[in-house]
């Protein structure tokens, strides 16, 4: 039994490795644990968008239709949450919609969406796997869309894994992009080095592996970490009381 399997880990995602990269106490509570922190309308957000987007996309579908999808998505997704931004998070999607549809139209209809991928490698016991956004097969392009408030100017560390992984999982031909969209603008930008991207995420991989083998028990593994509850990644309440509960911090 490997180190995976003894904590029925079946696989691996660019989430889990960017989790264990930040904060090893959140692979303990999510992953070994199974604690799942309650998801904030900014992630509402990001799926209402992509809904309305790819509707856009796919179908003949106007721009009033498919921003009235993605907010009937976002309603239905953040019915019950008690999140202080609901409505901020809620009125930014009308315009994400327009940014991103007028953003990715020129590349015409996508090949797929939400296609998911598996991508091994020798150098770990289990997969990686994952959910493409949007594919052109025709160009050679897969495009991840990430909603936002404001624009970023750059790809960061943790997209560009992503659509590394996606690519080396769909085959070297393909030209990797992270669209970026807000109320009122959309940009998009190719990822560079993906190779090195991959490798990063092997070796994170790799490291979460070490760590797991290290001990058959959860609360042994809890003592080495320390949480980080500062960080973003504990803006739940119910996170930080639990991690408070398991690490006493």
């Amino acid at each position: 039994m490997n180190a995976f399997e003894q904590y029925n880990i079946t696989h691996l995602s660019v989430s889990k490795c960017n989790r264990y990269q930040a904060d090893p106490a959140l692979t303990v509570l999510e992953d070994l644990m199974g604690f799942k922190s309650i998801v904030g309308c900014a992630a509402y957000r990001g799926t209402a968008s992509e809904h309305g987007v790819a509707l856009g996309l796919t179908t003949d579908a106007t721009l009033d239709e498919c921003q009235a999808a993605a907010l009937l998505e976002f309603d239905k997704l953040s019915a019950l949450s008690t999140d202080s931004g609901r409505e901020k998070e809620r009125a930014a999607v009308p315009g994400i919609v327009e940014m991103a549809l007028a953003e990715l139209k020129p590349y015409g209809k996508p090949s797929e969406t939400q296609r998911k991928i598996e991508w091994n490698t020798p150098e770990l016991p289990v997969p990686f796997v994952g959910f493409i956004d949007f594919i052109w097969a025709d160009h050679g392009i897969i495009v991840d869309l990430k909603s936002q408030l404001r624009l970023s100017s750059e790809i960061n560390s943790r997209h560009a894994r992503q659509v590394a992984l996606y690519c080396a999982a769909c085959g070297d031909n393909y030209d990797g992009r992270v669209t970026y969209a807000t109320p009122k603008k959309a940009a998009t930008y190719k990822v560079e080095n993906m190779r090195e991207h991959v490798a990063a995420l092997v070796r994170i991989g790799k490291a979460i592996e070490k760590f797991l083998s290290v001990s058959s028990s959860v609360d042994e593994l809890a003592q080495m970490v320390v949480p980080n509850t500062d960080s973003f990644y504990y803006s739940d309440p119910l996170m930080r009381q639990k991690a408070f509960e398991v690490f006493g911090i």
